[in-house]
């Protein structure tokens, strides 16, 4: 089984010579260092997590690592905004962090291993500990709640940017590659043969003269796009047929990629209906018809009216931040909602947390709901500081509030900047939600600590 912690004195680096910029860096980690102790609730929560990846052996072995080790390198990995590979040089070539991890007599873990601990622990796991580390901080008097702002954000999936063609072609691709994969084990179970250089050509054809204005161009983009389509029905078809087939020949391997085609079956067959039906039957598919990845699934066309980029693929990202910066709530929407629907729900999850409405609620304009509800929202917080209408920024004491709200908007771009929060490279919406979740921890232990430090 996986132990929690160990007794280890940390920190015995001495910081006698160095640079300014870089004891002040040691010194930030060891304010985390201490903020981290201070709430064992914290490791303790994670630790339920973690401690599935380790049952032990019939001798009761032990795990290599501790639940501590393991989230203190997660929170090394983030705010060092490194790959889990270059986490892992880092911590092994410096003894600092070695001690900020509690384990300078052990060898460092593999980065395989520090991946398989991130995608242990849900979710839910990461916005329990935010909750706890906001307790902790209304405790400690470094964070406020009667007044706070709101926004949301979105973070992108980690996507090429969709059209009906390079979606074809990567069902081609894809379905290509197990296909010719599965018959090397059995040739008997695929007996088509693959022309994958006669579909990119068809792709690459499309995508570079699709804007051309000459008629000729356009005629032969529209029949390469009707044959790109029918071929790729064509594989999609074959691959459901071999996905059917395979499970009788009862060889492991093949009954593997049996089972990987199979996840990819429902997106491709989505992927073919909606470029025949764009391309070939001239409709506007609705966005919540459509699949904007072959890989990532759940991702989300959103629109939010920025001039520089009109659409977005991600996911949208609401957030609650208090005077201080620290921010107070944060939920991932797989299913995005108009920010005039989230408004009720800030409040109440608020009211939840810290046993209270705010007294203060600022947001944007896009925040404000029907009138009714508005009023409705009125009685239960004592300002509500959302402009109705462009005249309501007249008013000077919404105008005030309205100057505190845009507080929020550099905390955004920190996320994003620092803690990598403007595109996430996990693989599935619970590791992309996960993924946020560890951002805006490590965003919080950094509030704290300069609280603590300041």
């Amino acid at each position: 089984m996986r132990r929690k912690q160990e007794a280890v004195l940390s920190f015995e680096s001495s910081d006698k010579g160095l640079p300014k910029v870089v004891r002040e860096y040691r010194a930030r980690f060891r304010t985390i260092s201490q903020v981290l102790d201070a709430n064992g609730k914290i490791l303790s929560t994670v630790h339920a997590d973690l401690r599935k990846l380790s049952d032990g052996d019939d001798q009761g072995r032990e795990g290599d690592y501790t639940s501590e080790n393991i989230l203190r390198a997660l929170i090394v990995q983030h705010l060092e905004g490194l790959p889990f590979r270059d986490t892992v040089i880092r911590i092994g070539g410096d003894p600092f962090p070695q001690d900020f991890l509690r384990m300078r007599k052990k060898p460092v873990m593999d980065y395989s291993f520090l991946d398989k601990c991130f995608l242990a622990i849900r979710p839910a796991t990461w916005k329990r500990v935010n909750e706890l580390l906001g307790g902790y901080g209304v405790a400690q008097g470094a964070v406020t709640t009667e007044v706070i702002r709101t926004d949301t954000t979105v973070v992108e999936s980690n996507i090429h940017y969709p059209t009906d063609s390079s979606l074809l072609w990567d069902t081609w691709r894809i379905a290509s590659r197990l296909l010719q994969r599965g018959r090397k084990i059995a040739p008997e179970s695929c007996l088509h043969r693959f022309h994958d250089r006669k579909v990119k050509r068809l792709h690459l054809y499309i995508v570079r003269y699709m804007p051309s204005k000459s008629a000729a161009r356009q005629r032969k983009v529209k029949a390469d796009f009707r044959t790109l389509i029918e071929r790729t029905a064509w594989i999609v078809a074959i691959a459901g047929e071999f996905c059917a087939t395979a499970a009788a020949e009862g060889h492991a391997a093949l009954t593997a990629i049996a089972l990987e085609l199979k996840a990819y079956l429902p997106s491709m067959q989505t992927i073919v209906r909606n470029a025949r039906r764009a391309q070939v039957g001239g409709e506007t598919v609705p966005a919540a018809e459509r699949v904007f990845s072959l890989f990532e699934e759940h991702t989300e066309l959103i629109k939010r009216g920025k001039r520089q980029k009109p659409v977005e693929f991600g996911h949208k990202v609401l957030l609650c931040e208090s005077a201080e910066k620290f921010i107070t709530d944060c939920s991932v929407y797989e299913q995005q909602l108009a920010d005039c629907e989230l408004t009720e729900s800030v409040i109440q999850r608020h009211k939840k947390l810290f046993g209270a409405t705010p007294k203060v609620l600022a947001a944007d304009m896009g925040f404000c709901p029907a009138e009714a509800k508005f009023t409705e929202l009125a009685k239960q917080v004592k300002t509500l500081a959302i402009p109705q209408r462009m005249k309501d920024f007249v008013d000077k004491m919404l105008a005030h509030w309205q100057g505190f709200r845009a507080g929020i908007e550099g905390t955004i771009s920190g996320l994003k900047r620092a803690l990598r929060l403007v595109r996430c490279f996990f693989k599935g919406f619970r590791s992309f939600d996960a993924a946020v979740g560890l951002g805006v921890f490590c965003h919080n232990l950094i509030v704290l600590a300069n609280h603590a430090s300041g």
